[in-house]
């Protein structure tokens, strides 16, 4: 990394690129160089101008001013059939695959190759078994895209823009939905491409890894490039610094808790996945009010059967569930949140925090909208509904042109803390919190972690869950660990280290004891 290629005709510049969308500036004269064999990082908040901006270079967008030059020559890419035969692929955040059909008929969509008239899936199978080997992706072009996980769907869309002569690759946010070790994965294939040729632009929200993957990095703030800098030199306060605009305390800054009574209690409690398999296996623990509990684990052992458990979203099949000393085992959500005074702040919020076509104002209120002063017996009150909405994106600096935008319609972290704010709104008891800054960027990040810190103060007992190690070690009173849906261990935050707990996360006790079906940790209370 960090060679120098200033020397060198740039494969991809855009050149004082500006897009308007009805009066709103999304980039204001943009100017970018990549050249061969580099790994550009591209910073930058959501709502800064870098998905337009990589949507203009792919074709999907038309910019209103400004030039893009490809290999030093001046391109107009209408559509993405266009950026493609210029060698450009790009890997959306939401993949673009279709879940029914094979690994080799979504590589092959708009592209087919035929035999005699039919489709050669076997030709275009050689094919993919020839790039996963030379790039080491290991994907299986027989396998249906439904049948894989997250981070093989990831290496497929990489695999399809590679099938397709790619020499400029764009990946948008790519780790947001990966577990570690999947990133891990992912940066050793980069790297792979990188060394054969390959000019990758890698946008994310995640300093430590920009830091640690690119040769050079840029950075947008407000639709405008505001610097770049060396990943060997920068850090990731200055890097915070040139996305927001000011200083960003990176280290969350708490006291010491003082856990009082309990307020969530599980007894040996299972429950099953969505296979069929084991979910959980009698998990046994408590959290107490003015108390962070974080649960830690890759992703996939269990933490979302456990969240969802608690909120009253899955059954569980044996055990029991106390919230606040009332029995809440398979409780509905809604007597889980009005009995049990809780909120939740789910992992996928598209899917359990918000509704997309609906404004603002009405998802501010989903979970209240039939009480006053939300409702008058069956008439709903917009007025009031409006107000709350205003006051809620004032104080939690949801940044919307109005409260009757569209959710759906504002950035990644805009609409997490329009969740937030909603959920916070309310006197709670219970905050169940999982994934509450995946995908969002550094300033929404610190906004939240200072929210949920906040509760914690109050009196609130908090269950934290989420993939990212740093947020659990920096928000945590206690850590619990999760190992194929087992609970292997809990331990106090002052104890707890990185190798240590990677280890429990691994199945393995520090001591090298493997966690089998009988881990001890329903008695690890602290």
């Amino acid at each position: 990394m960090g060679q120098n290629f200033q020397n060198q005709t740039p494969v991809l510049e855009v050149r004082n690129i500006t897009k308007r969308f009805r009066g709103v500036v999304a980039n204001s004269n943009v100017n970018l160089k990549l050249y061969q064999g580099e790994i550009l990082g591209l910073l930058g908040e959501n709502g800064a101008g870098k998905s337009t901006l990589m949507n203009i270079i792919y074709g999907l967008y038309h910019p209103t001013e400004g030039e893009i030059l490809v290999n030093g020559k001046a391109v107009r890419m209408n559509t993405p059939k266009d950026a493609i035969a210029l060698g450009i692929g790009m890997v959306h955040q939401h993949f673009q695959l279709v879940p029914v059909m094979t690994v080799a008929e979504n590589i092959m969509l708009g592209s087919e190759t035929t035999k005699n008239g039919f489709l050669d899936t076997r030709t275009v199978a050689k094919r993919i078994q020839e790039l996963s080997d030379r790039y080491n992706l290991s994907v299986d072009p027989y396998a249906l895209i439904e049948d894989l996980p997250v981070g093989i769907r990831q290496r497929v869309e990489i695999v399809k823009a590679l099938y397709r002569n790619a020499s400029i690759l764009i990946l948008d946010e790519p780790t947001a939905v990966l577990t570690p070790q999947e990133i891990e994965g992912l940066f050793q294939v980069m790297e792979l491409l990188r060394q054969q040729g390959k000019s990758i632009v890698f946008i994310t929200h995640k300093l430590k890894e920009v830091l640690r993957i690119t040769d050079r990095i840029a950075v947008l703030r407000g639709g405008k490039t505001v610097g770049e800098a060396d990943p060997k030199t920068a850090t990731q306060s200055s890097l915070a610094t040139m996305m927001v605009g000011r200083e960003v305390i990176l280290v969350v800054n708490k006291k010491p808790a003082t856990p009082q009574q309990v307020v969530l209690n599980l007894q040996q409690v299972s429950a099953t996945s969505d296979t069929g398999g084991a979910g959980l296996h009698k998990v046994s623990f408590d959290v107490r009010a003015g108390e962070i509990m974080g649960v830690a684990g890759v992703q996939g052992n269990g933490q979302t059967e456990l969240v969802e458990v608690v909120t009253g979203l899955r059954s569980v099949t044996g055990g029991k569930i106390q919230i606040g000393g009332s029995d809440m085992t398979n409780a509905s959500p809604r007597r889980v949140t009005e009995d049990g005074h809780s909120c939740h702040i789910p992992e996928d919020r598209h899917a359990y925090g918000m509704v997309e076509s609906y404004s603002v104002a009405d998802n501010m209120v989903l979970n209240t909208y039939y009480k006053a002063p939300f409702a008058r017996g069956i008439n709903v009150q917009p007025q009031a509904i409006r107000e709350n909405a205003e006051a809620l994106v004032k104080k939690f600096d949801v940044r919307t042109p109005s409260v009757e935008k569209a959710g759906g319609g504002l950035s990644g972290g805009n609409q997490q803390k329009m969740v937030v704010a909603r959920e916070f709104s309310r006197p709670i008891n219970l905050l169940i919190a999982a994934q509450p800054t995946r995908g969002i960027d550094v300033g929404s990040i610190e906004f939240i972690h200072n929210q949920i810190v906040a509760k914690r103060d109050e009196g609130v007992a908090v269950l934290l869950v989420s993939a990212e190690l740093d947020e659990i070690m920096a928000l945590s009173d206690r850590i619990a660990v999760m190992y194929k849906g087992e609970m292997i261990d809990i331990v106090p935050r002052e104890k707890a280290t990185r190798e240590g707990l990677g280890l429990l996360m691994a199945g393995v006790h520090p001591e090298g004891e493997v966690a089998g079906a009988a881990s001890p940790v329903a008695q690890a209370q602290a």
